[in-house]
């Protein structure tokens, strides 16, 4: 849905009055400018298929102004341009491609690689000749007839770039921009008037009534599938209503709410992260030696950024944070939107985290990229989790895609060993990582060099890395089903996990935890002795919390290999066992023996004291990325005669660090809260009844981690429902959002959230990893509807323990029965 003013859009406004604020007044947006309300146009965007190669589309355009208006719009049809950049281009195409007008409303479409019979292909293992693929036909691209049953004007010109506005300089006379110069300026010699090119466009002229709608019909086929009635006829519309069937049948399964307000924030959410997905196009070896037909680029490129990514060849539909604002991949935000992704298509949830450790991908070294701008910029490790949970999508247990699981698993130990060897700089399991995506949380940029001397160790390093061995562990134990190889490398993760356990929770200085506070805090250190507590109460200190595994004793049991060697290992490393004491065996019963947590039962408490107090990270919609205490009580440190400091920033970010554009000192971001939710649930499992907090703290209500769980689902679930008045938390006191009946359907899923307020900043459109909401619901339904169906008496008799794991598709502890990770 696109909402187009019907008065010159403000650019220059939007432009001018945002260069002049400052960085404690919010951005100044499209509907400040009041354009909106002096009328605009709906144009409703909505595609289906017919068969794999006929696609239609249709436009519809409504007038939402006070008076009759005129708008000009333009369905248009290009080839993308791989014919300009030099024969060595990977893409590169020969010949041109050509679109030519056919007939009124008709135009052809011919290029090199469509149209081919795929019967035919190059077998790489022959020797001999295999015949070229055969041309069997072009595609057509058909548009239907005005409001006034007129056929509308076909335009046409090339895909290439306007070289004499840029650089003013003679190139091609028919450019890109002709459009925007025929319709706007009126230059009629933009255009080609013998109807070719390559790129084209259909010129609608439409003046509508108030509230009046017209709809532009589209189509888009090959030749040998082409419509066998009316290309435009009955058959389009009911085309249409079969698809939108389908779609609402699809989702009826999806979507288990039966409230219409939480399933339209479901389906919007799920609808966002597929229009998310974008073609991306980066080949390293190109881009620094630059495109042969144009002219060279500085030769500083050659040792300037990603050049060390020489083996990096992207070419692919990946799923993108936000399409609109970060039209590039981010690999530990990719991460997270394969969560949800899974619900709706699971097969490219594999494709997409398989892909990311493929040869031309990860990095020789084993690092996977992180983004365009810097591929070597370190994020958490979280590649491994979204594996273990799309797998657990792929099926019901015992026919679950153990090979996709494998295939992974190989690839990930490349990452693994990569993290170890250059992140652990004393060899002593206490990590160091940089940012570790979360910008600017630390009291200074944490991937250069300190203003102190020395070196960071990060409480959230530490813990990302003890996370990934729970979940490599798992997925060692889970492939170990079919070959017992995989009880080695169980071992190794377990062991690995318990040497950084020990190390965090080292005292006089080593470890990361302060006993004092009840927190963990990162630590500046000198010459590997010195260490310097930076007392900061962020999201850097709940990651800890993150690494949680339960192992049952019939797991035990069933890996004999494994079983033999933790339980020598727990006996004969007593250097290690005795800081381990959290971890609880049980031989005698069926419940869950071990805890592996870096967090003891008391420690864990001491953190929720934190974390569920509303004067610090407890917000009424989730958990803080920095407590709110810091609002009073700034954290401040002096170093080299200038004075750092960190306190809560609430909403946008008010310094330019990391560019500004995202804060991590006191909004809510879904990614982390999710995290939390989970463990809080892997804790309750293993404590049950026996584990209580007070929530929130100070309150004197005490609650089970999983009804804490609960609790935080449904705060981060509020932020996109409307309150009685109609105003949704996440977009602010905006009244057009709350009382406009062409506004208030339509929810935006921002970057991170106003940590009091809820309101939503940052990108506008990040359904990649805000639309965890929608399993976040997911759970609270299933959750609600069974206890709801189970009397409690019949429930503590079935279990002390909460859900039944068989019920608890969201999460999937049992692990193929299994266990809790």
């Amino acid at each position: 849905l696109y909402k187009y003013p019907q008065n010159e859009y403000p650019y220059s406004q939007l432009e001018n009055e945002n260069r002049i604020r400052g960085f404690m007044m919010p951005e100044y947006e499209i509907l400040d400018t009041g354009v909106i309300d002096q009328g605009y146009f709906d144009v409703m965007a909505e595609y289906s298929k017919h068969t794999p190669n006929d696609v239609l589309a249709k436009y519809t355009v409504t007038n939402r102004g006070k008076e009759r208006a005129t708008v000009h719009v333009l369905p248009t049809l290009w080839f993308r341009n791989v014919w300009s950049w030099g024969e060595d281009a990977y893409c590169y195409v020969s010949p041109k491609p050509h679109l030519s007008q056919v007939s009124g409303c008709k135009v052809k479409c011919d290029h090199p690689t469509l149209g081919e019979d795929q019967s035919h292909h190059i077998d790489p293992t022959v020797d001999q000749a295999t015949p070229p693929p055969a041309f069997i036909g072009s595609f057509y691209w058909e548009v239907d007839k005005d409001q006034d049953n007129k056929e509308p004007e076909l335009l046409f010109t090339e895909n290439e770039t306007n070289h004499k506005r840029l650089f003013n300089v003679d190139g091609q006379h028919y450019s890109k921009d002709a459009f925007h110069n025929y319709v706007i300026k009126g230059d009629k010699s933009a255009v080609n008037p013998s109807h070719c090119g390559t790129k084209c466009a259909a010129h609608y002229v439409l003046t509508l009534d108030p509230g009046q709608e017209f709809t532009i019909k589209v189509r888009l086929y090959f030749q040998l599938e082409a419509p066998k009635t009316a290309v435009f006829g009955p058959d389009f519309d009911e085309i249409f209503q079969d698809r939108q069937k389908e779609a609402d049948l699809f989702y009826d399964e999806k979507i288990p709410m039966r409230d219409q307000k939480q399933r339209q924030v479901s389906r919007q959410a799920y609808a966002g992260l597929l229009w998310s997905k974008q073609f991306y196009y980066y080949v390293i070896e190109e881009w620094l030696k630059g495109d042969s037909t144009q002219p060279p680029p500085p030769a500083s490129r050659l040792k300037g950024r990603n050049f060390e990514w020489l083996h990096l060849f992207n070419m692919d539909i990946i799923s993108m944070p936000d399409k609109w604002e970060y039209p590039w991949y981010a690999s530990w935000d990719l991460a997270f939107h394969m969560i949800p992704m899974a619900d709706i298509d699971v097969q490219f949830a594999k494709d997409q985290l398989l892909l990311f450790l493929r040869e031309w991908y990860l990095h020789p070294n084993g690092q996977l990229p992180a983004y365009e701008f810097s591929f070597q910029d370190v994020n958490p490790p979280v590649h491994a989790y979204a594996v273990l949970r799309v797998y657990k999508a792929s099926g019901p247990k015992n026919k679950r895609d153990l090979a996709f699981l494998a295939r992974c698993f190989h690839k990930l130990i490349l990452n693994f060993t990569w993290w170890i060897n250059r992140k652990d700089l004393e060899g002593r399991n206490i990590f160091t990582g940089g940012f570790l995506g979360l910008d600017n949380i630390g009291i200074f940029d944490r991937s250069k060099p300190l203003p102190t001397g020395g070196y960071l160790v990060q409480a959230d390093a530490t813990a990302w890395m003890a996370f990934f061995c729970s979940i490599m562990l798992e997925i060692s134990l889970t492939l170990s089903r079919r070959d017992c190889i995989y009880e080695d490398m169980a071992s190794k993760f377990f062991e690995h996990f318990v040497a950084i356990a020990d190390a965090i929770n080292q005292k006089d200085g080593i470890g990361l935890w302060n006993e004092e506070d009840g927190f963990f805090y990162d630590h500046i250190r000198v010459n590997g002795k010195k260490t310097m507590p930076l007392k900061i109460l962020s999201m850097v200190g709940l990651v800890p919390l993150f690494s949680c595994m339960v192992l049952k004793q019939d797991v035990l049991r069933r890996h004999p290999g494994f079983y033999k060697r933790t339980r020598w290992f727990l006996n004969n490393r007593k250097d290690l066992s005795h800081h381990i004491s959290f971890m609880c065996d049980n031989e005698d019963t069926e419940e869950p023996a071990l805890l592996l947590s870096l967090v003891k039962k008391e420690q864990l408490q001491r953190i929720l004291a934190h974390v569920l107090d509303e004067n610090k990270f407890l917000s009424p919609y989730g958990i803080r990325s920095l407590s709110k205490h810091h609002r009073k009580e700034p954290f401040i440190l002096e170093a080299g005669g200038n004075a750092y400091g960190v306190k809560y920033e609430p909403g946008e970010s008010e310094s330019n660090m990391f560019g500004g554009n995202s804060n991590w000192r006191g909004p809510i971001w879904f990614p982390m809260n999710y995290l939390l939710i989970e463990n809080l649930r892997r804790y309750d499992y293993f404590f049950g009844d026996s584990l209580k907090v007070e929530c929130p703290t100070g309150s004197g209500k005490m609650m089970r981690l999983t009804d804490v769980a609960h609790e935080l689902s449904l705060r981060l679930s509020r932020l996109f429902y409307p309150s009685p008045e109609g105003f949704r938390p996440c977009h602010g006191d905006e009244e057009k959002y709350a009382k406009d009946p062409n506004f208030k359907d339509y929810v935006l899923f921002y970057e991170y959230f106003h940590g009091d307020s809820g309101r939503g900043c940052g990108a506008s459109h990040q359904t990649g990893w805000t639309a965890l909401v929608a399993n976040l619901q997911k759970y609270i339904a299933i959750r609600e509807k069974w206890i709801s169906s189970v009397h409690m008496a019949q429930l503590r008799k079935i279990s002390n323990t909460g859900i039944p794991l068989d019920i608890d598709i969201m999460m999937d502890f049992s692990s193929e029965g299994e266990m809790s990770s």
